[in-house]
């Protein structure tokens, strides 16, 4: 029997990586649906699948839904940027747009497994656990923990397996587009300061480094994924590596790998709403997904500047040269 899997927002970082990996798999057809605001069809260019350029909430997707036309949803469409602070746009996007997928897999009994984000701690003291600190300090990180909370009125009441996975601070191939789509604001941090490394700049970093972030490899999220299109029950995940590491430690696992020693600029941080410290309390995951992660930061690095280096760009598990 073949899985018809259905990836929304499949031309952005994950959604591609996810699409690449799945075409992997025996018996498997992916249909991806973007309306390419932010995500680029490079990342396409070696992922043979059926593209829709439309929004995930459009009628006749809907519909598709509805009839079983897909053993699962995988929905990662967003508005990521979290400078963004038109509410109802943001909302509309990413919150309502949700919902009807929601009440459509709801008439097919449809799995769906979504894109939640570490967003929703907001600066609540880490580790950071599901059910607890749930206090977001922009629209984006309340977006999504609105879908969250959607998720969880849906799940209660209807047989369709939900699965949340919220990501902490992931980093990877495939990003690569998002210079270009938005100036590298929602970029990683690891392809930022790598990029000014390469264009002779002196990395800058909001004083003095020591912030603390969950740093999850893309190869990770992907495996939480897939985890979650055979997790027996519905719920809410964390998706990081379960360890908190500095900005600092970053430009130092930087410098090692491009052998050169960096000296930084701090520079003072204009976002009153900036996560200081997050970490992924990963126990829930486990009960939900039966998945850790398997890349520690300094293995994650090391390939990511290999295939920079090489000049990849696209999902981890293809090559496409930068142009």
């Amino acid at each position: 029997m073949t899985d018809h899997i259905l990836i929304t927002g499949g031309a952005g970082f994950i959604g591609a990586n996810l699409a690449a990996a799945l075409l992997k798999r025996s018996n498997t057809e992916v249909t991806i649906v973007d309306d390419f605001s932010s995500g680029d069809w490079k990342n396409l260019l070696h992922v043979d699948c059926m593209v829709r350029a439309t929004d995930c909430d459009n009628v006749a997707i809907l519909k598709d839904i509805a009839a079983g036309k897909y053993s699962a949803v995988m929905h990662q469409a967003a508005i990521t940027d979290t400078t963004i602070m038109d509410q109802r746009q943001m909302m509309e996007v990413n919150t309502n747009a949700f919902e009807d997928i929601l009440a459509a897999s709801a008439k097919s009994a449809t799995r769906v497994v979504y894109a939640s984000s570490a967003g929703t701690y907001g600066n609540s003291a880490a580790p950071n656990c599901i059910g607890l600190g749930e206090l977001p300090e922009n629209i984006y990180g309340f977006s999504k923990l609105a879908m969250d909370r959607i998720a969880k009125r849906w799940y209660l009441k209807h047989p369709a397996t939900i699965v949340g996975l919220r990501y902490f601070n992931v980093y990877g191939p495939g990003e690569h587009h998002k210079n270009e789509k938005d100036g590298n604001k929602t970029a990683s941090m690891i392809l930022q300061l790598y990029q000014q490394v390469k264009a002779g700049k002196t990395p800058r970093l909001f004083k003095y480094g020591e912030q603390r972030r969950d740093f999850v490899y893309i190869r990770d999220v992907i495996g939480a994924n897939l985890a979650g299109l055979n997790a027996k029950r519905s719920g809410v995940c964390n998706v990081g590596s379960g360890y908190a590491r500095t900005f600092n430690d970053i430009v130092e696992n930087l410098g090692k790998q491009l052998q050169t020693p960096l000296e930084v600029e701090f520079v003072d941080n204009p976002f009153p709403f900036y996560q200081m410290h997050t970490e992924a309390d990963l126990s829930d995951t486990q009960k939900v997904l039966n998945w850790q992660p398997q890349w520690s930061l300094e293995a994650g690095i090391e390939e990511y500047i290999q295939k920079l280096e090489q000049g990849h760009r696209g999902p981890v598990e293809v090559m496409c040269a930068i142009s």
